[in-house]
């Protein structure tokens, strides 16, 4: 359904050292910098962070979450201390199942250094 995810940062050094570490803990290699942009490629999807285009300071989304496909509860966890460690901020609750309408999930939540919201997630079986 999407071709790729793009958010926007106020600090692009500052993101990729984030989301090198976090999205490094789901398998992901370090995103390569292309202008204003960072450019990951991981399982066949696109994630790019960039400055806004209008010129305008980046904000997050209210109510919007970005979620990421985790291997294993452990992969989640790996995601969520290397956030932690780079900037991030724990969000929600502390990693762990949730049972939801969709089943048992384990989450993971952080918001990055611009504070977007976002989420590593493994379906439990």
């Amino acid at each position: 359904m999407f071709s790729h995810v793009m958010i926007g940062s106020n600090d692009i050094e500052k993101s990729k050292k984030f989301y090198d570490a976090t999205l490094g803990a789901l398998g992901a290699k370090p995103g390569m910098i292309n202008g204003e942009r960072i450019v990951y490629m991981h399982g066949g999807g696109l994630f790019i962070i960039t400055k806004p285009i209008d010129g305008e300071p980046a904000c997050h989304a209210n109510g919007g979450t970005l979620g990421f496909a985790a291997d294993s509860p452990d992969a989640a966890d790996a995601f969520h201390e290397a956030g932690i460690t780079n900037g991030g901020t724990t969000c929600e609750n502390l990693p762990g199942v949730r049972d939801g309408g969709f089943g048992k999930l384990y989450l993971a939540y952080l918001r990055d250094p611009d504070g977007n919201k976002i989420c590593a997630m493994k379906r439990m079986s």
